[in-house]
């Protein structure tokens, strides 16, 4: 029998396990749309055919959804071919992977471009991503891979070879050598990954850059650089980080153009190193020196400490063979830190993980990724602008431990980067999704709540500013920050401007010593009082009425049904107006009975009756309390608070769950949806609770008994 899709909680459910288990990292990355590369390159090979990809096939639907749709002129004349159906001898790479290996095709990707012409620059990283096992000559089964990093996992993206052509030309993007692919073929594994060709068009190059690394991107325009630039950039470059700069804005390379002191503009450069020489007999006794890399491999700059320029015999023979100067025209070359940020306009900084490093890199980032998601009515809080749900919004704890080294530095402080991203717009923008407009804001958390899990209230965030936070809240899928903080403890709120913008989101965290960052309010647990005994005494007038009620609908047997409960409770509840409730349903009521049945009869004595009574009535206070202007409901933003106060420790995902199972389009919880919300948490506690004997947090059930339960429940 073929099984419908198993929703979203238990595909996270079970995401989650297998990345506890090493999935997604880059020794085992995920296989996109669920395919295997090596299978199915040995079925093709078995059956001697050549792979052809349903998941993404060669059809308009691959192409695009707007101006590369259905009823686009531009995709009428586009036929699909194969390299071999191109040119005479395909290769996948020519004497090896370089920069002139990537020109722009009819597709406005150029970011795209720039960040793989940079991913040349480091052969470890590009052949990660590009693995090397792959031709047109032995074992060609017309099926290729590509490996990307896709928010907080590695993933195994599966193409075949048929490229979109017109004339029997690439449409997209092409080597300078015609029987060149790989650059052609990555494209297309990357336009999979997003959904189309089309959903590629538009982006930024830091965007790409961490796709393809997994790093994290940090962006400077050189006229708003910090001051301490050439220390970020020492220490970027010790930790192996990405570094690529360039001047005036990113565009095609036919407007790249050559100034007189032989810089081209429009144009990426990367920078290799940055150096302190002390010079001799100058006035000016240390200076402080960059050395940049043209990827044509020739075209250098010709001003001060350029190759053969007469700043290089101040110089001695020691400090000139630490920076290994050379004089060639092999396309790097040396200028002063002054020159280089009066010159260039722009730079970027791909800070590595560990495991993208050289085991031999002595200093290496410490990372902390945490996966998070705003939900309507829960946790999508909105900006510090919005001070009734800024607080239920995700928070993450963040403990700075070790100051930076820094001899130079009095300063006893942490440095780290904070990166916001939000995930999957780019894949969802066929069906109207634009980026949000997203932020962060960093608050210090008093010394008398370090080391505890709580999630920060609202009175909170009303009488403390924040201690730092992100320049501008903007809609780019990724928001990044440097900050330096004293070592202690933070709490990190990220949010979207406006408040209600369901998404989902990762939040990541580099320091250049330990830190550790974790969501907040993980530990779940439930608080059982024990029942107060019935009173021996006189029975209270409220009692009386009870008893009198329930023996008039129990009749003889002195027992009811789910629909007599319904009768009693909504006959005492229509009594209390401030509730302005439908009544309890019949859904809810049952829902009681299996709470409270304790011989299995499916029906409640008088005893399990009042138990469950004394329950409700206890709710009923909580719910008063939430329910201030009377409206006969609670928001549900409140809601969180109202589960703990009866006695529920929950973490952010159950209070999502909450919030979509219980309220209503105007994100309010009715007395009904928010006593059935309580005998439901209370059923499945006891249930785990009884299953768990050793108490160590896990249980292990039967298909047959987990049915018994969550089935009665």
């Amino acid at each position: 029998m073929p099984y419908t899709p198993s929703g979203f909680f238990c595909d996270r459910l079970i995401r989650e396990r297998e990345r506890r288990d090493g999935e997604g990292s880059l020794s085992k990355p995920l296989r996109f749309s669920g395919q295997d590369f090596a299978a199915l390159k040995q079925e093709c090979l078995t059956k001697k055919c050549l792979f052809e990809d349903d998941t993404f096939p060669a059809s308009v639907e691959s192409l695009g959804y707007k101006e590369l749709g259905h009823k686009s002129n531009k995709v009428k004349n586009i036929v699909w071919k194969r390299p071999k159906e191109i040119c005479e001898n395909p290769q996948f790479i020519v004497g090896g992977a370089s920069r002139t290996d990537i020109c722009q095709g009819d597709l406005g990707d150029c970011w795209l471009l720039a960040a793989i012409a940079c991913l040349t620059l480091n052969e470890k990283l590009l052949y990660r991503v590009v693995p090397q096992e792959q031709g047109f000559s032995e074992g060609y089964g017309g099926i290729f891979h590509f490996q990307f990093w896709r928010y907080g996992d590695w993933v195994d993206v599966v193409i075949d070879d048929r490229i979109p052509t017109f004339n029997s030309q690439l449409v997209f993007t092409k080597s300078a050598e015609r029987n060149e692919f790989w650059s052609a073929l990555l494209e297309k594994a990357y336009a999979k990954l997003h959904g189309s060709y089309e959903a590629l068009k538009g982006g930024n190059t830091t965007e790409a850059m961490e796709d393809f690394t997994g790093g994290v991107t940090e962006f400077y325009e050189m006229k708003e650089a910090p001051k301490e630039l050439y220390k970020i950039m020492k220490k970027a470059l010790e930790r192996g980080s990405m570094m690529g700069c360039s001047i005036d804005s990113l565009v095609p390379a036919r407007f790249e153009t050559r100034t007189v002191t032989g810089l081209v503009k429009g144009h990426a450069y990367s920078v290799t190193a940055v150096e302190e020489c002390k010079q001799s007999q100058h006035k000016e006794p240390k200076v402080r020196l960059v050395r940049l890399r043209n990827p044509w491999g020739q075209v250098e700059w010709n001003g001060p400490w350029s190759d053969n320029s007469k700043e290089w015999v101040s110089l001695s023979k020691g400090e000139k063979d630490k920076l290994h100067h050379q004089s060639a025209e092999d396309g790097e070359f040396w200028m002063s830190f002054e020159d280089f940020k009066k010159n260039y306009t722009k730079i970027e900084i791909c800070n590595l993980t560990p495991d993208a490093l050289e085991d031999d890199k002595i200093h290496k980032w410490t990372v902390s990724v945490n996966e998070g998601r705003w939900v309507r009515g829960c946790s999508a809080g909105g900006c510090r602008n919005y001070p009734d749900t800024f607080w239920t919004n995700p928070q993450y704890r963040l403990r700075l431990l070790e100051e930076d080294d820094d001899p130079e530095d009095n300063e006893v402080a942490c440095s780290f980067v904070i990166a916001l991203m939000q995930k999957n717009r780019r894949k969802e923008r066929k069906m109207g999704a634009n980026l949000f407009t997203i932020g962060f804001a960093i608050y210090e958390v008093p010394k008398e709540m370090h080391g505890n899990k709580q999630h920060m209230q609202k009175d909170f965030f009303l009488f403390n500013s924040s201690k730092a936070r992100c320049k501008s809240y903007i809609n780019l899928r990724e928001v990044t920050q440097r900050f330096r903080l004293s070592p202690g403890e933070y709490v990190i709120i990220p949010s979207t401007y406006e408040p209600h913008q369901e998404g989902e989101f990762i939040l990541r965290v580099f320091s250049e010593k330990r830190n550790t960052s974790e969501e907040i309010e993980n530990r779940i647990e439930a608080d059982h009082p024990v029942p107060a005994p019935a009173n021996a005494g006189e029975e209270s007038e409220e009692d009386q009425q009870f008893r009198s009620i329930f023996q008039q609908i129990a009749g003889d047997e002195m027992e009811i049904t789910a629909n007599e409960l319904k009768n009693v409770l909504n006959s005492i509840v229509s009594k209390h107006k401030d509730l302005n409730t439908e009544g309890f349903s019949l859904e809810s009521c049952r829902s009681m009975i299996s709470l409270m049945d304790m011989d299995g009869t499916g029906r409640l004595n008088l005893q399990e009756f009042r138990h469950l009574w004394n329950k409700i009535k206890q709710w009923q206070g909580i719910f008063q309390q939430y329910n201030s202007d009377q409206a006969g409901s609670i928001n549900s933003y409140e809601m969180r608070n109202a589960v703990n106060d009866a006695g529920f420790r929950l973490n952010n995902q159950l209070y999502d769950i909450i919030t979509m199972r219980y309220a209503n389009e105007g994100m309010n919880i009715d007395f009904d949806s928010f006593i059935s919300c309580l005998v439901r948490l209370e059923a499945m506690f006891r249930a785990f609770q009884a299953f768990d004997q050793d108490g160590d947090g896990t249980i292990r059930l039967s298909v047959l008994e987990w049915l018994q339960l969550t089935m009665y429940a």
